[in-house]
Formats: C-alpha cells, sequence, structure tokens
C-alpha cells in the first residue's frame, strides 16, 4: 500500500516552528511503522525543493535530500502524465487548484493511491481521504 507525500507535508515536517510539526512528525512515524509506500512525483519535488529554498535556505534543502528523500519514491513525471494534468487544470473551474496538484491527482489515480499525506484540503475534494489537515 502506498500514500501520496504531498508538498504541504514536508513543509510542515521540515519547519519546525509550524503548528501542525508535531502532528505531522506523528503521522509519518504512524506510515513508517505501518510500512506504507511514500511517493511523490518530481513536479512536487521541484516545488518542494524551491519553497524550503526560499523559505529556509540551502540547510532546509539538504535536510529533505538527506532525511526525508531516502524514505520516499519519487515518480518521474512523463509526457503522459504531463499532459494529463495540464488537460485536467485547463478543464478544471477551480482557479486554486495547483498544477502540481493536478498531476498528483493523477499519479494517484495512476497507482490506485487513496491517501494523500497532506496539508491540502483539495485532496479531500477530489475524493481521496487525507493524513494531515
Amino acid at each position: 500500500m502506498a500514500t501520496l507525500i504531498d508538498t504541504s507535508a514536508l513543509y510542515v515536517l521540515i519547519d519546525e516552528l509550524d503548528p501542525d510539526h508535531a502532528a505531522a512528525l506523528a503521522i509519518l512515524d504512524r506510515l513508517r511503522t505501518d510500512d506504507m509506500d511514500l511517493v511523490m512525483h518530481s513536479y512536487a519535488l521541484g516545488e518542494t525543493i524551491a519553497l524550503l529554498q526560499r523559505r529556509f535556505g540551502l540547510d532546509a534543502v539538504r535536510r529533505l535530500v538527506d532525511v526525508f528523500l531516502p524514505i520516499i519514491e519519487v515518480a518521474w513525471v512523463d509526457p503522459d502524465l504531463h499532459h494529463r494534468a495540464l488537460t485536467s487544470l485547463l478543464g478544471s473551474a477551480q482557479r486554486t487548484v495547483s498544477f502540481v496538484d493536478h498531476v498528483s491527482f493523477a499519479v494517484m489515480r495512476d497507482r490506485r493511491i487513496r491517501k494523500a499525506f497532506a496539508f491540502d484540503r483539495d485532496f479531500l475534494a477530489q475524493g481521496f481521504e487525507l493524513l494531515g489537515a
């Protein structure tokens, strides 16, 4: 069984001052105890690196790379997945749901992943179970 891990969860795991930090650590611990595979896609990885670098600097990016990436499978976005997510975005009436989120939804559907470790309620609106928010 796999769980998609979102940029929002990784951000909270890195930001020790975030009010949800302790809860995020507990969720991660439970997922690891349950031997749950963690998956993210390459666009979310790029988004996460850019966000951490901008907000916290390179030490936060190093922590992501050294502590969290070894336990996460990165699904690399191919042209087909990119096109399907872009089509989904352009066909959506929701201006606030990002392109990266549309890629996440497509990855989850392709891999039959039902749970998202995220602090982003857009996953609920898409019918997924949310571990986080």
